[in-house]
């Protein structure tokens, strides 16, 4: 009865060492990994210093400072840019501004978000702040570096250990950073921590540089359709007659006919333009319901999950025995290379053209969209352009309102797209590619850092730095090659 239970004995005594006291199975469901031939100190031994973000309502409005949060933590790296801002003042902002190398933990929301972890690195345009469910952990480099530190916390030792140290509530899950401080790391040699250093400075070389070549392609794309300087109308007041508002749309809130959206929309119109479903066969996904999800089985993708600039893999899962009793069903809604995912609730039109066919299914919330016609519209040309301003524009007019957002079919399927030269939207093409191209490059450093740690508590040192001169080899060859 009890085959293929994880069961483990544990002396009172022992309980009593951690802080927190913790009893409970979640917490001793085995022992950390740990390498004998390794020196290892408590998390809270090699700190300077943690503290909380600064608890504070946010704005979209350029209101205040930026501010991260846990939204803006990817692949070990916090994003170059922020879509958030805390109208706080200049004394609370000089206690909460972030300086480079900072790491930022994240300590609370759901389960598959409680841990992630990722270094900031300060840019010449302005400064940043951080959010209250963010930690700041700033460690003594005297022993360990902020990339190690970071790295370490990605490793599926990392993320193990922090995860049973989490708590559920019917709503999110949380960690306290002082358990934190208890997680037990390997004071790795200078060699290893170095290359991890050297690593992520490669790493946000190539993202800057991938960064620029995105910015040119989107400049290109506005300065085409004429609409690089736009700037929309703050006039409050649009006088519209019945037969051109209702009739014609069935809207009659006043958000909808803002002199803004109308003034992007009929830019648009003046040029060779089509609507989307001209353009695109749309595709609905599936919402199998929370009883589907699994610790096994196939990943399901949500809004979350994904950006305009890629896919983070998807924590949840959806059961082998769902996807075998609708294995048709699944068969098809599995997306293939150059599907454009677009979101549809929460984050509306967010749009990611895929470079692989990808064993996963998407949530509800996410369309799949196919170009009917490459010759006539390149995808890669067409996601930037529904990721741009011209599509978000229209994509706040008309769920404006709306108390959940949410971005009906029939809209989308309206939605105004310009048709520029086939050898501007080549270039743009180009562009884009080349800009992912160079955050693929970014991400595999990333991860060449972080099995260069498990290597190290799997086998030992010198194994770890096999593989890291493997892996410098490889990248002068790829250099020279290329």
């Amino acid at each position: 009865m009890l085959e293929g239970l994880e069961a483990i004995e544990v002396n009172l005594t022992k309980t009593i060492e951690n802080k927190d006291f913790r009893i409970d199975s979640d917490f001793w469901t085995k022992e950390p990994r740990q390498n004998p031939k390794l020196k290892y100190a408590k998390i809270g031994e090699i700190l300077k210093s943690a503290q909380y973000g600064i608890s504070v309502s946010m704005n979209e409005d350029n209101i205040g400072y930026p501010i991260y949060r846990m939204n803006e933590i990817h692949n070990m790296m916090c994003d170059l840019d922020v879509d958030k801002y805390a109208d706080i003042s200049k004394k609370d902002f000089e206690q909460f501004r972030l300086k480079d190398k900072d790491v930022l933990f994240n300590r609370t929301n759901s389960y598959e978000w409680v841990g992630r972890t990722g270094i900031y690195r300060k840019n010449n345009k302005q400064d940043y702040t951080f959010a209250s469910y963010l930690v700041r952990f700033i460690p003594n480099e005297n022993i360990i570096n902020p990339e190690y530190l970071t790295t370490y916390l990605n490793t599926k030792y990392g993320i193990w250990d922090v995860k049973r140290r989490s708590r559920h509530s019917i709503n999110q899950t949380n960690v306290n950073p002082e358990e934190v401080k208890e997680i037990f790391i390997p004071l790795l040699n200078n060699d290893i921590q170095n290359f991890i250093k050297d690593n992520f400075e490669k790493a946000h070389l190539f993202r800057l540089k991938s960064q620029e070549l995105y910015n040119q392609a989107e400049s290109l794309l506005l300065e085409t359709i004429g609409l690089k300087n736009f700037k929309p109308s703050t006039d409050p007041i649009n006088i519209k007659n019945y037969k051109d508002s209702f009739l014609t749309t069935g809207r009659l809130d006043s958000e909808y006919y803002q002199k803004k959206y109308e003034e992007v929309v009929n830019h648009i119109k003046e040029q060779k333009h089509d609507i989307l479903s001209n353009i695109v066969k749309i595709k609905k996904s599936i919402e199998p319901g929370s009883d589907a999800y699994s610790d096994e089985g196939l990943p399901f993708l949500r809004v979350a999950d994904y950006n305009k600039f890629g896919i983070n893999r998807p924590e949840k899962k959806i059961s082998n025995s769902f996807c075998k009793a609708n294995k048709d069903l699944i068969t098809d809604l599995k997306p293939k290379k150059e599907t454009i995912l677009f979101s549809k609730d929460g984050t509306l039109g967010l749009a990611y053209m895929l470079r692989q066919d990808e064993e996963m299914i998407t949530s509800g919330a996410i369309l799949h969209l196919t170009v009917k016609d490459k010759s006539s519209i390149i995808p890669e040309y067409l996601t930037l352009v529904l990721n741009s301003i011209l599509v978000i524009m229209q994509a706040e007019r008309d769920s404006g309102g709306s108390i959940i957002l949410h971005w009906r079919i029939n809209e989308i399927e309206n939605v105004i797209v310009p048709i520029i030269d086939y050898a501007k939207q080549q270039k743009i093409a180009e562009l884009v590619e080349e800009s992912f191209g160079l955050k693929k490059q970014s991400e595999r450093l990333l991860n060449t850092a972080k099995r260069a740690v498990e290597i190290a508590i799997e086998q030992n040192e010198s194994e770890s730095i096999n593989y890291i001169h493997k892996n410098i080899d490889y990248e002068k060859e790829n250099k020279k090659n290329n």
